[in-house]
């Protein structure tokens, strides 16, 4: 007799550069996403915080460091800040759908220009088309690809400001990579719009969290993931209740 399924084998990168924290050296374990229950072990890792990346789970696995932290919202309790609901006023026209994982041309210049302006030292910054249409289409999992568009006129699509690689676990919506328009004022917050409408979603479907990914407290790239409360972070004994700015009281 035969296992229903395989044991995942894990494997580790070589040391390389940390991309958030100066003179440090990251490390990460990993295993591959395939065959018929791929989606179920990618939820059970997304729980202990693994995240997805095409094919692959992976996780933080440095020596002597431990400062990126896997951090989620609490999608039934969160109540929007006065400064989030002013983002959601500002954009409440825009057009939203959930659309199949599929890379469009027009995906591909938004992220060009994002990455451009927010992100021009990143490693992302060399993707071509053939490697952002890996990013988005190669999954095992349920995924969509979320875009946010002004208003159609004249039964055309209107412009696409912002748009969101995610996906659908047991227990929450996962945001695995999310780009905007950089430089439209008029626009401003569209990162933040698309976590709330995001958290928005996950609380009509039914699903207690919106993971965010990974959080580092002296990283000023992955501040504003603490401005969305209450925030549960992963530690040593699972998932607990997390307020950053109460920590940094703590440890000033």
């Amino acid at each position: 007799m035969s296992a229903p399924f395989r044991f995942p084998r894990f494997f580790v990168t070589t040391p390389a550069p940390c991309p958030y924290l100066a003179g440090r050296i990251e490390r990460k374990v990993f295993t591959e996403l395939s065959g018929p229950h791929a989606g179920e072990l990618n939820d059970a890792l997304g729980r202990i915080g693994f995240r997805r990346s095409q094919n692959v789970a992976y996780r933080p696995s440095c020596v002597d460091c431990t400062a990126c932290v896997s951090v989620r919202v609490v999608t039934g309790e969160f109540q929007p800040s006065a400064t989030q609901r002013k983002t959601l006023r500002r954009n409440a026209d825009l057009e939203v759908s959930a659309c199949k994982a599929w890379a469009t041309e027009e995906q591909y210049e938004l992220l060009r220009r994002y990455l451009k302006r927010r992100h021009p030292e990143g490693g992302m910054v060399e993707m071509d088309e053939h490697d952002f249409a890996d990013m988005v289409e190669q999954s095992p999992v349920k995924t969509y690809i979320v875009e946010y568009r002004e208003p159609s006129q004249d039964g055309r699509p209107g412009r696409l400001v912002g748009a969101c690689l995610t996906d659908q676990q047991a227990d929450g919506l996962s945001m695995i990579y999310s780009f905007f328009e950089p430089d439209d004022e008029r626009r401003a917050g569209l990162g933040t719009y698309i976590i709330l409408d995001h958290i928005v979603r996950a609380g009509n479907a039914g699903l207690p969290y919106v993971y965010l990914g990974y959080w580092v407290e002296d990283s000023k790239r992955m501040a504003y993931k603490s401005r969305f409360r209450p925030l549960e972070k992963l530690g040593p004994g699972g998932w607990r209740r997390f307020d950053p700015e109460q920590r940094e009281l703590a440890l000033g």
